[in-house]
């Protein structure tokens, strides 16, 4: 699965909600405030692998490398359970995206 969309990722971590949900106890808005806060932890873990390994290591070294990705996964794992907690579907997150993206095109 090379290319992987937010639909798709959306579908992926729904069916890991489920898998887990009697352990996890499920999505609602507060469970995506704690959600966005353990994403906010996980980005730091990728910075702590820039800060600790390098820029460098993570362009040349696999292993670095592979841990660097990761924890980026983890950032958006916790993002699309963030999504599905306050139930923000691709397309609107498109939407956005794309409106966003154009206003700062037009900046400066």
């Amino acid at each position: 699965m090379a290319n992987l969309d937010f639909g798709t990722m959306q579908n992926l971590q729904q069916a890991l909600q489920n898998k887990y949900q009697e352990k996890w106890g499920g999505l609602s808005p507060q469970k995506g405030r704690n959600m966005l806060l353990w994403m906010m932890i996980e980005m730091g873990e990728a910075a702590d692998v820039i800060k600790k390994q390098g820029d460098e290591r993570i362009l040349s070294d696999e292993p670095v490398r592979g841990h660097f990705v990761e924890e980026l996964c983890d950032v958006l794992m916790y993002f699309n359970d963030v999504l599905l907690c306050y139930g923000i579907k691709p397309e609107e997150l498109a939407a956005a995206y794309l409106e966003k993206h154009d206003r700062n095109m037009r900046r400066w």
